[in-house]
């Protein structure tokens, strides 16, 4: 693009830094507000003071590129190459020592901090995260557009499942006060996008021509009649054919499999991808694969090529119908879809912020003097207090900005009393012990931190790639665009980010969502790096590196040409209406889920995630990759099982 392009599309206007500045004021109030000085930077080092207990502290109200931020890996990355120990230093001994030093504050480290207290009530326990913030990839972000505070999830979206709950995780939640039902029943406002549709943005370079198609038959996961699909194909720029093609996939498709029963249908399916399903077995014209290909993007973080057959099945996608499948379980997740005769119980709920929520109530109940209230409700519009969440004479400490660089018995394993474990803070490395310890960090960098873990056992662990991923939130001025062309969602998926969307509606406590079309919102956007074409876990690593290698600049001027493209005929400029944006970049995102298309079908305890969690000596592990399942629930029964393991030595 030209300057002049940039400038018209408002990469001139200053708005990170500007918006930097605002929320650290916002966040500190009163005279230590004032006390601040223009430029100072929260980030930087400030000697014998640990960041997170500078006046000001407050990460959620940071935007720019958030997620993996700069300083939260790269210390990691030099150990994964072999070079970190070759520059540290002189390793400090803080002398300190705890009952239970945890490796990772995300959700699973938080879990197992709370069910180790339950079983020591007097225990002292160290947690250190190598981000600025806890709560792992339940990260919150914030934002005052005009002076109206909004929340947006920068991770994990909400309390979701394809399982029912376990009886630990339900229980947890139970303990907390979360009742995902209860909430969903009196929070969500369902009428305020009333009237406003799901949309399809087709665009030049992919489709020929840069199209706003609303009202998709069905909404977000399809369904709609043949003369509402016909309306709405008439209305794109694909070729006849090209709608020919969907019009009978979401119609009237034929068996592809006649002749052959239901779980045989479904046996085939589970071994050939959704593309090769269109391609090969629906014989579709090929311009119908892209409309369809990053369908699965917001579950699997690769396209279609990349999924199952089954799966997409059970995700409704279209070509199904006339095969006459029988529910059932599902091959990746256990699902039980498509009306099956035990459907799991309703049991979901959206926090504004995501599940930064329930980390947040998780620390409330660790550190109490970090955060005010005792609800779910009055959660969500608490400050905490980063400065009380390492105090020494505090049962629970946590401690920001610190990477975990080392984790070893102090002598044999085998009859050890204690572990060592080093962490790099502002350029120092520090070392603490542990009675015990449990790493809920990613696996994959757990063979780097304690080598002396059996062979087979790191194998194990560097199996699983994580699904690279960017939730993206960018505060408008007002959203008087979606209204005018009569959307609320739309798919994109020729462009950088593959969906945007109004945020979703929730009044909870004194949080209050934007109501009317001039007021401020925020729009979500969701994007998955992935190469079509490989291995799903070398689609992960490809993805890995686009997202390190892309700066905040890119972002920021593929976002605003986005909204340019998809909103001018609302009248949106996105030079004038962009108030702020946030970029949660995680090259290192959700846990890997085993695929059938390119995984064995390993017997049961025998798949990587079972090898790789096993207990070492005073050593054990937690995460949701230790369950190769990416959700809330996972990540607790992995803390729990983690504590019960360490109860037995």
């Amino acid at each position: 693009m030209s300057k002049e392009d940039d400038r018209k599309l408002g990469m001139d206007r200053p708005i990170t830094r500007r918006d930097f500045l605002n929320g650290v004021a916002i966040g500190v109030g009163g005279a230590a507000a004032s006390s601040l000085l223009p430029g100072v930077d929260f980030g930087a080092e400030t000697p014998g003071i640990s960041r997170q207990n500078l006046p000001g502290y407050y990460p959620p109200a940071l935007t720019g590129m958030r997620g993996s931020h700069k300083g939260s890996f790269e210390s990691a990355h030099e150990l994964r190459d072999g070079d970190f120990w070759k520059t540290a230093g002189k390793v400090d001994d803080t002398t300190e020592v705890y009952d239970l030093v945890i490796a990772g504050g995300g959700i699973s480290g938080l879990a197992a901090a709370h069910f180790w207290r339950k079983e020591n009530p007097e225990a002292r326990i160290l947690i250190l995260d190598n981000h600025d913030d806890f709560g792992g990839h339940a990260k919150r972000n914030e934002f005052r557009p005009d002076g109206k505070f909004l929340l947006a999830n920068g991770g994990t979206w909400a309390i979701e499942s394809p399982f029912p709950y376990s009886k630990v995780a339900h229980g947890l939640m139970d303990e907390l006060g979360i009742d995902p039902p209860e909430l969903a029943k009196k929070c969500y406002d369902q009428g305020v996008y009333k009237g406003l549709k799901f949309g399809v943005f087709f665009d030049k370079e992919t489709f020929g021509a840069d199209k706003l198609v609303t009202g998709v038959p069905g909404g977000y996961r399809g369904g709609g009649t043949k003369e509402e699909w016909r309306e709405f194909l008439e209305r794109t720029p694909l070729a006849a054919e090209v709608r020919r093609d969907i019009l009978e996939l979401e119609s009237e498709p034929p068996d592809y499999f006649p002749g052959i029963a239901s779980e045989e249908k479904k046996d085939k399916l589970s071994r050939i991808s959704y593309k090769n399903f269109l391609a090969q077995h629906a014989k579709v014209h090929p311009g119908v694969i892209p409309f369809y290909q990053t369908r699965t993007h917001d579950l699997f973080g690769v396209g279609i090529d990349a999924v199952s057959a089954l799966d997409c099945w059970a995700l409704r996608l279209p070509g199904f119908k006339g095969m006459k499948l029988e529910p059932g379980p599902y091959r990746r997740m256990g699902y039980t879809p498509m009306g099956a005769v035990t459907p799991k119980p309703p049991y979901d709920f959206h926090f504004p912020d995501g599940n930064a929520t329930i980390a947040r109530m998780l620390v409330r109940k660790l550190i109490p003097a970090s955060t005010p209230g005792s609800t779910a409700e009055d959660i969500v519009t608490a400050r905490v207090d980063y400065s009380q969440l390492d105090k020494s004479d505090s049962p629970v400490r946590i401690r920001l900005n610190s990477i975990v660089v080392a984790a070893h018995h102090d002598g044999d394993p085998a009859a050890a009393r204690e572990v060592r474990i080093s962490y790099i803070q502002d350029k120092q490395v520090y070392t603490v012990r542990g009675k015990k310890a449990v790493l809920a960090c990613w696996t994959t960098m757990i063979p780097y931190l304690c080598k002396e873990l059996p062979a087979a056992q790191k194998e194990a662990l560097l199996y699983g790639v994580k699904v690279p991923l960017v939730y993206t939130a960018v505060a408008i001025r007002d959203w008087e665009a979606f209204e005018k062309l009569g959307v609320q969602f739309v798919f994109c998926p020729g462009m950088y980010h593959y969906q945007m969307n109004l945020d979703l509606p929730v009044d909870i406590g004194e949080y209050k969502a934007s109501k009317t079309p001039d007021q401020p919102i925020l729009v979500r956007m969701e994007r998955t790096p992935c190469l079509p074409g490989l291995t799903e876990r070398d689609q992960h690593r490809a993805g890995r590196g686009d997202l390190l290698g892309s700066p905040f600049e890119t972002f920021e001027r593929k976002i605003r040409d986005q909204f340019a493209r998809v909103l001018s005929g609302g009248g949106f400029d996105p030079a004038r209406d962009i108030e702020a944006i946030t970029v949660n970049r995680w090259p290192h995102g959700y846990a890997y889920e085993y695929n059938p298309l390119f995984d064995p079908d390993w017997p049961e305890g025998e798949r990587p995630c079972d090898i790789a969690r096993k207990r070492f000596g005073r050593i054990a592990i937690a995460n949701s990759d230790a369950g190769a399942a990416a959700y809330t629930d996972s990540a607790i029964d992995q803390a729990y099982r983690a504590v019960q393991d360490l109860m037995s030595t």
